[in-house]
C-alpha cells in the first residue's frame, strides 16, 4: 500500500525573492514517486496562518507523513530539525517580519502549549541516508523562532492533541547559488542536489 506523504514549501519572503522550496516541490511533482502517493502545498510566510493552511491540507489529504521544507540562509547542508519550540520572535530572524509585517517579540504560539515538541520523523536515519548518497546533511537542534518553527510546532501540537498517527518533521535546505551572488561569504547548494536530497528523504521515509 502506498504511503501518503505531504510535502510543504514556502512562498518568498523579505529580501528572498526566490524560495528554493518552491523549486524543489515543482520538480518533485514531475518525478516518479514509486510506492509513495505524493501531495504538495506552498504555505504563506505568515505567523499562524502558515500552520493553519497546512493543517487544513492535512485534514483533507490525511497523510501518513508530513514533511515541511524551509530555506536557511547560512547553512551548508540539508538539516532535519529535532524540535519545534513554543515561541514566535522575529528579532534576529528578519527585520521586516512576516509577509504581513507582523514582528512578534517573545510571543507564545500556544498559550497553554508545551515548551517544545520533538519531530516524529527519524532524523538520524534521514541524515545518515543523505550522507550515504553524497549529500551534505546534519541534524539541527534549532528551527529558529520564525515561520519555520511556527509551522513545525503547530502541526506537531495538532497531531498530538488529536491523537493522529501522522509523523511530522521539518527540513531546512541551504540557499541556492543565485541567492548568494552578492553574499559570497554564505554557503549554497545547487537546486538539483537539494531535489535529490529531498527525494532521498521521501524514499527513506517510504520504507519506514
Amino acid at each position: 500500500m502506498k504511503k501518503k506523504i505531504l510535502v510543504s514549501g514556502f512562498e518568498p519572503f523579505g529580501d528572498v525573492t526566490i524560495n528554493p522550496t518552491m523549486g524543489i516541490i515543482e520538480k518533485l511533482n514531475r518525478s516518479h514517486q514509486g510506492n509513495v502517493e505524493l501531495h504538495t502545498i506552498i504555505l504563506p510566510v505568515v505567523y499562524n496562518e502558515c500552520a493553519n493552511v497546512l493543517i487544513e491540507e492535512i485534514n483533507k489529504v490525511q497523510p501518513d507523513i508530513v514533511i515541511s521544507l524551509g530555506v536557511a540562509m547560512g547553512r551548508s547542508a540539508i538539516t532535519p530539525e529535532r524540535i519545534g519550540i513554543n515561541i514566535q520572535d522575529t528579532v534576529g530572524e528578519g527585520a521586516s517580519g512576516d509577509n504581513h509585517g507582523d514582528r512578534p517579540f517573545d510571543r507564545l504560539i500556544e498559550e497553554d502549549g508545551p515548551d517544545g515538541l520533538f519531530s516524529t520523523i527519524p532524523i538520524r536515519d534521514i541524515t545518515n541516508e543523505l550522507k550515504k548518497h553524497g549529500i551534505p546533511a546534519q541534524i539541527s537542534n534549532s528551527a529558529g523562532t520564525y515561520i519555520c518553527n511556527n509551522t513545525l510546532y503547530s502541526v506537531l501540537l495538532h497531531v498530538q492533541i488529536n491523537q493522529l498517527s501522522i509523523r511530522v518533521g521539518f527540513i531546512h535546505v541551504p540557499a541556492t547559488p543565485g541567492m548568494v551572488l552578492n553574499k559570497p561569504h554564505l554557503p549554497s547548494m545547487d537546486l538539483e542536489l537539494q531535489v535529490k536530497g529531498i527525494q532521498t528523504v521521501i524514499d527513506c521515509l517510504s520504507e519506514k
